[in-house]
């Protein structure tokens, strides 16, 4: 590959781990409270170890505001505007030629399918990198004008102590504002992912990112799409699962 591909396919590796990471992070935090107020026997499973159980959920919600941080924040070594950057400068990696020459790979001659696949594959324009950087203003915006301050002057700097202060900020916080910034990250990842490894047009549809309805999904057996979703079925299946065990156990 060239440089700039080089270049893009890392970054947009360390995007994934980052937005999938804050993601993680973040709905195992939302489960385990949505699971505790739904069923009495975890909330007293978590009660058996409160300190333990708090210390963890205080981590989870650290870690995935920092995440955030190092996504949206400029001055971070790796972060979106950088990877966005590299789209904008250098277009030619998207074409269908530069496309063929990752699939043909290593290979002396192109393979037979390859003509009917570029021919199938979608070549992007301005005005589809245009639109993907629209949704990311729009996502950068309610970071920067809710969760920014959390970040900086509560979870990695502290300070603010002053309780009004504290709650100012939390105050401006709002979950499934979160859900939907968070659920938007992992999706940008896979259009891009999709449109430079196999040609797909950049379509960034709508995604399910509802805590309840993921967990109400859950019980028709239908298997999880992205993070989100593994990291909410694992932690209320645990949880039920080690609730009911001590239950037995004890009576």
């Amino acid at each position: 590959m060239t440089t700039a591909e080089t270049h893009f396919e890392r970054e947009l590796e360390i995007f994934r781990t980052e937005a999938e990471a804050g993601t993680q992070f973040f709905y195992a935090y939302l489960a385990v409270h949505a699971v505790a107020a739904d069923h009495k026997a975890v909330h007293r499973l978590l009660n058996e170890a409160p300190m333990f159980w708090n210390t963890c959920l205080g981590a989870l919600q650290t870690a995935s505001f920092m995440a955030l941080g190092r996504i949206f924040d400029n001055d971070s070594n790796h972060n979106l505007s950088k990877l966005l950057r590299i789209t904008q400068d250098n277009p030619e990696i998207f074409s269908k030629v530069a496309l063929g020459r990752r699939k043909q790979g290593s290979n002396p001659e192109p393979p037979p399918w390859l003509a009917d696949y570029l021919r199938d594959s979608y070549e992007p324009t301005v005005r589809d990198f245009r639109r993907i950087r629209a949704y990311v203003r729009k996502r950068r915006k309610l970071y920067e004008s809710n969760y920014r301050d959390i970040r900086h002057k509560w979870f990695a700097h502290k300070t603010v102590s002053d309780k009004t202060e504290i709650a100012a900020l939390f105050g401006k916080t709002n979950i499934r504002e979160l859900e939907q910034i968070l659920a938007f990250l992992c999706s940008l990842y896979k259009v891009l992912r999709e449109l430079f490894f196999n040609g797909r047009k950049p379509v960034l549809g709508p995604l399910r990112y509802s805590v309840k309805r993921i967990r109400q999904l859950g019980r028709t057996r239908r298997p999880p799409q992205g993070v989100h979703e593994k990291i909410t079925h694992e932690a209320e299946q645990f949880l039920k699962s080690a609730s009911a065990r001590v239950q037995k156990e004890r009576y």
